[in-house]
């Protein structure tokens, strides 16, 4: 039914640290516009795969091949006592959850629909999150709201904040390769930068993110948790990951093995891996901290966002 899904640049994948190249030409992300505007409010949901929040269009992107202008931003996690969750894994290792925030190429393309089915048409930022000791404000704007969309369908508003907040503060350090969606239809348009510096959230925070939301819609029974939603790596087939810093990462960018859009070009070189489209999504839960309450929260089935229907990672 998804084609691309068994396609050979898929994502997301294991970065082996020891086999990615340095480019110098890798500039520093710089977000525009995330600090958002008071007085604006956001839209959360529960898609019935992950939760979404939708982003303004004045927010994009500095630092890109081209113009990156948002559209949302999701998350990725696994199921309580488990230690994986994360999309991408660095040398092997899962981590407990997976922020992606998603920009479509507005400077090419005119809207996210047009561009999701262009080789360059997006952009994904990948924040890996694992556990720490404090709590972490940024994200208990989200967590703190899942109570009101438990069911898949279900939507609120939110006052608007400071999306930069949830970034890692080292925004000159990441990964680069090009692959997909990681959920169908595994379109390979996306150029991903992933983090090498991951953020954390509490235990307790985890655990809200872990058993707060459902896949399944309210009053259909039994509620199916929505949890482990998350595609195992994919293989790499030959493509290189490039590197924008130099600590403890050997080799430098031959030229041309960038393409002129800045995803990188494939090396064909086959490899064996796990299967092609990885683990299915369930259902999710949760709920948080404290913070100005979401403008007359109300569950109602959102007649909106095609966005939810391709994952977007």
């Amino acid at each position: 039914m998804y084609p691309d899904c068994g396609r050979n640049a898929q994502s997301p994948i294991n970065i082996e640290t020891h086999s990615t190249k340095y480019d110098p030409s890798l500039q520093p992300i710089k977000p525009l516009g995330y600090d958002s505007k008071l007085g604006e409010y956001f839209n959360l949901s529960n898609n019935g795969h992950t939760v979404v929040m939708s982003l303004p269009n004045y927010m994009s992107l500095e630092g890109l091949p081209k113009k990156y202008t948002a559209v949302q931003l999701h998350l990725h996690w696994g199921g309580r006592g488990t230690q994986e969750g994360s999309e991408h894994q660095l040398n092997g290792k899962a981590y407990l959850a997976e922020l992606h925030v998603v920009h479509f190429n507005s400077e090419s393309y005119p809207s996210f629909t047009v561009a999701k089915e262009k080789a360059d048409g997006l952009a994904v930022l990948g924040i890996l999150i694992e556990e720490g000791e404090n709590a972490n404000p940024a994200y208990e704007h989200i967590l703190k709201n899942l109570i009101y969309i438990q069911h898949s369908g279900d939507y609120v508003s939110l006052h608007s904040f400071d999306v930069h907040e949830l970034l890692p503060k080292q925004m000159d350090k990441y990964f680069r390769y090009n692959g997909s969606l990681t959920t169908p239809p595994c379109s390979q348009t996306v150029l991903w930068t992933v983090f090498a510096q991951s953020v954390q959230l509490s235990r307790q925070q985890m655990e809200v993110l872990q058993s707060s939301l459902y896949s399944s819609e309210e009053g259909i029974l039994p509620a199916v948790p929505l949890v482990d939603n998350f595609r195992m790596p994919q293989p790499l087939n030959g493509r290189t990951v490039f590197v924008s810093f130099t600590e403890g990462y050997a080799g430098k960018v031959d030229s041309g093995q960038v393409g002129e859009h800045g995803v990188v070009q494939l090396i064909a070189a086959p490899t064996t891996q796990r299967n092609s489209l990885g683990s299915q999504f369930a259902a999710p839960k949760a709920d948080m901290q404290s913070s100005p309450t979401p403008k007359t929260p109300s569950l109602k089935r959102p007649a909106v966002q095609e966005m939810t229907i391709y994952l977007l990672q």
